[in-house]
């Protein structure tokens, strides 16, 4: 009953006339603009982006953090004529990240500050272009077009190894690498490697994850495991933090080569979102025969909503990795799930700080 009643009224809401005369009554009035302005910023999003994306590309948000300047002078700047210089700094002003002041001057406003203050954001403002060409035709997307740009910036998911061009390697590596920050941040927040001995990093990338850890926990030994294209820039990357000491570079992939042992530890962080179930599947099944008893698996990555969807992980990275053409966004009920397949016991998920950036889960091998 409840079900129908919610069907009946959401016909009788749909009704143009219905919404006329909502607009107007007074016990109505208020809830149907503020619905009518949602609707329209969910319409409006793909504009929104694009205004963020001028202003990095013409690297306006730096350009004022000196002080405000006029659409004149930024136009003459960066070639762009003054009367659009204006309606780009006007609308990034009504999203909040600029403001207008005196004489039609702009200001960097908090928001446009804090955008600098995030480590890889830029460059992932920047990496969306691909995202946009597969976005392009949403429904073309859903339905599985052959290939994909996301597919073809990151081939490794498709289990690429020696062949990646080192190039092509180096750009997705610093990408990640500028962005790790944050979910090393997030992560060392939810999960303590007090007690840890050796930590292996599957899928490590440039080392930002276990530099990280090595910062925050001077006793701990790490080691990284990740394809041979990618180990050069690890290996640099640890030299320069001073932990080579402490730390062993392993190359191999994950689906092809046996994992490196001796870490009680091991983490998979930005990893299985990236691929299928039955990678997932092979990979957990890997870390639990690699693990000793009472070793430790800690997973780190954005993550679905699952009975309550999440506007990051539904929304944007499910047609992010839609589009990857291999991965999918899972909740932390379905992760769990897996991780208890391959016999891993005191599954946790703790609220995360910032679900947009990461969301942690730690899973035991028993003892």
């Amino acid at each position: 009953m409840p079900g129908w009643r919610g069907g009946w009224l959401n016909r009788f809401v749909a009704r143009p006339g219905f919404q006329s005369w909502a607009s107007r009554f007074f016990l109505t009035r208020r809830q149907v603009r503020r619905d009518g302005a949602a609707i329209f910023d969910i319409v409006q999003g793909f504009v929104q982006s694009q205004v963020l994306m001028a202003l990095v590309e013409l690297d306006l948000l730096y350009r004022l953090r000196a002080g405000p300047q006029t659409s004149g002078a930024l136009g003459q700047a960066t070639g762009i004529a003054p009367d659009r210089m204006e309606i780009l700094l006007q609308a990034a002003a009504a999203l909040g990240l600029l403001k207008r002041g005196r004489q039609g001057r702009f200001a960097l406003a908090r928001k446009g500050a804090a955008l600098m203050g995030v480590p890889g954001l830029e460059a992932m403002i920047r990496h969306h272009r691909a995202f946009y060409r597969d976005l392009e035709d949403p429904v073309a997307l859903l339905r599985g077009p052959k290939q994909t740009a996301l597919s073809q910036f990151w081939p490794y998911v498709f289990g690429a190894g020696g062949d990646i061009d080192p190039v092509v390697a180096r750009t997705y590596s610093d990408l990640m690498a500028q962005s790790q920050r944050l979910v090393a941040e997030d992560t060392l927040r939810a999960v303590s490697f007090g007690d840890t001995g050796t930590l292996l990093d599957i899928g490590g990338g440039s080392g930002a994850f276990i530099e990280a850890v090595g910062i925050a926990h001077p006793s701990v030994r790490m080691m990284l495991f990740d394809l041979p294209a990618v180990v050069p820039v690890a290996e640099a990357r640890i030299r320069q933090a001073g932990m080579s000491g402490r730390t062993s570079i392993h190359a191999g992939s994950f689906r092809d080569d046996p994992l490196p042992q001796g870490a009680d530890t091991i983490s998979l962080i930005r990893v299985l979102y990236d691929h299928s179930d039955d990678t997932v599947r092979a990979l957990l099944a890997k870390v639990f025969d690699g693990l000793p008893p009472g070793g430790r698996l800690i997973i780190s990555e954005p993550m679905g909503g699952g009975a309550r969807p999440d506007r990051a992980g539904d929304v944007y990275f499910a047609f992010y990795t839609m589009a990857m053409q291999t991965g999918r966004t899972r909740s932390a009920d379905q992760i769990a799930a897996l991780c208890r397949e391959s016999g891993f016991v005191g599954i946790k998920s703790p609220e995360p700080a910032r679900g947009y950036v990461t969301r942690t889960l730690v899973a035991g091998k028993p003892r």
